[in-house]
């Protein structure tokens, strides 16, 4: 979909800020600036990952800006980032999906991972990462043209075909947290759906 409704162009990450380095427990034990922590095979940090669905079961998925340094214009979830230096999970994921895409939504918490992925020599993403869903709806969305080139709203199915397109620029955690959500939680994602049915 084209950026014809996006939201201002503000730059809202840079290399220099500050991410919470953790444990394989997710406990954290210091900071690391967001350049240090995705040089050579990636420092292990905290993160997340935005599932938003709309009220027909379609889940909003951006394609990353151009210049990012790792993944540029591949197809991702709706929202991913990080916390940053002493703010708490919850706060950081209101904060990045009002950013990226003007959503202010509620979101729950389903599970989180450990991954590392490398990308062309360039850096690598390390990451525990706690995955959300929750709701938007098309006209809620403004995305940010710093951090996103373009959106669209697919339908389970057709996310699944993308998933499992091997020649599809799909970032890596995507692939994963989908396949996981599909296989182990979509249970949640049907009761979350039905949450907004029965909303007056």
């Amino acid at each position: 979909m084209a950026l014809d409704q996006a939201g201002p162009a503000r730059v809202v990450s840079s290399d220099s800020e500050e991410l919470i380095l953790v444990d394989d427990a997710d406990r954290a034990i210091g900071t690391l600036s967001k350049g240090a922590c995705h040089d050579g095979d990636g420092i292990l940090h905290r993160a997340f990952s935005v599932f938003l669905f709309d009220e027909e079961g379609r889940l909003l998925i951006q394609q990353r800006a151009g210049d990012k340094r790792l993944w540029p214009l591949y197809w991702a979830n709706s929202c991913c980032s990080h916390p940053r230096a002493g703010e708490e999970m919850n706060e950081a994921t209101v904060r990045r999906t009002r950013e990226e895409l003007g959503v202010s939504a509620e979101l729950e918490f389903i599970y989180k991972f450990q991954y590392q992925a490398s990308y062309e020599g360039v850096g690598a993403e390390h990451e525990l990462c706690w995955v959300y869903i929750g709701l938007t709806r098309e006209d809620e969305v403004r995305p940010n043209p710093s951090e996103i080139a373009d959106w669209r709203f697919l339908p389970p199915e057709e996310v699944d075909a993308l998933i499992e397109n091997p020649d599809a620029d799909v970032a890596p955690w995507f692939r994963m947290e989908w396949r996981e959500l599909r296989r182990a939680h979509w249970d949640r994602v049907g009761r979350l759906l039905q949450s907004r049915t029965k909303a007056p």
